[in-house]
């Protein structure tokens, strides 16, 4: 018997993908009653969420194995009702924004995840960002918690990066195979509510509530720095040190140059993520909205 239909929200990242994970924890009653089953991991902090989902991230690896390592952690979402699933990593890490490749193991992860779910993919949606956006909220989260070379040092790698938004849309949507795909541009976003609805257009509005806690917040600039001096000198900090430098700097919002692109980057950036959306919006079965 093949599984039930499954609504996917595969991020992208930096799209407000915690947030949204948020609500359906703050809903999962609601659409439980509904009738829904919801599948979510627990990062920053999401205490019902508990989706474990591991899908190949390098060129050498089992087809199969992958496959069956996907469904084994999707057995726990098979009780006959259809799945709103939430995951922001099906595309793969941002890490690879830095060498100059935009989601590289993108198709073999959403073949894997394809071949783990005997169903129907009944809706994929994807929230996708401009890139100068992208690529600066990349670097300063990755920054959070990793020693990062100076921005200049990997700039081009952005600039020059390999591919974009039409590429991964037009591998996913091969690959996954969903009835239907609807593309989001960020500015179009709207609330977590709106999200969900638009994911599932038919689910009654009733009852639904937007979460109230901010989740993942950011570091400022000041904060990032300190960080990086931890972590240059290769030190480890707890997460209570952690927290406590990102909230010393929570309210000085002076920007230092972390990591920014120049006007004329920016401009050449804005203009390639216009185009893009124009393209996305003529491929056939493509949603654009």
């Amino acid at each position: 018997m093949a599984d039930a239909p499954i609504y996917i929200h595969a991020g992208a990242h930096r799209t407000g993908t915690s947030s949204f994970q948020l609500c359906l924890h703050e809903n999962r009653q609601v659409l439980h009653k509904k009738g829904w089953t919801t599948a979510y991991p627990g990062r920053d902090g999401i205490p019902s969420g508990e989706l474990a989902l591991r899908l190949p991230s390098g060129t050498r690896f089992d087809a199969d194995a992958a496959a069956a390592k996907a469904s084994n952690t999707l057995d726990g979402y098979r009780d006959g009702r259809p799945v709103i699933l939430s995951e922001e990593n099906i595309t793969g890490r941002m890490f690879n924004f830095m060498q100059g490749q935009f989601y590289p193991f993108a198709e073999d992860r959403c073949a894997a995840l394809r071949a783990a779910w005997t169903g129907p993919v009944a809706h994929l949606l994807l929230v996708v960002r401009p890139y100068d956006q992208l690529f600066v909220s990349a670097f300063r989260k990755r920054a959070e918690d990793n020693a990062m070379p100076d921005f200049s040092e990997v700039r081009d790698s952005y600039l020059n990066i390999d591919r974009g938004w039409p590429d991964l849309v037009k591998g996913m949507y091969e690959t996954l195979r969903p009835d239907v795909m609807t593309v989001v541009p960020y500015a179009s976003r709207g609330t977590n509510v709106d999200l969900l609805r638009r994911l599932v257009p038919d689910l009654p509005a009733d009852g639904l509530v937007e979460p109230v806690r901010v989740v993942n917040r950011s570091a400022t600039d000041a904060a990032l720095m300190v960080l990086q001096e931890h972590y240059r000198a290769e030190k480890t900090l707890s997460r209570a040190e952690w927290t406590q430098v990102i909230d010393a700097y929570a309210d000085d919002r002076e920007l230092r140059g972390v990591a920014q692109f120049s006007d004329a980057e920016k401009a050449d950036l804005a203009a390639r993520y216009a185009s893009d959306l124009k393209q996305i919006e003529w491929m056939p079965n493509i949603i654009l909205g």
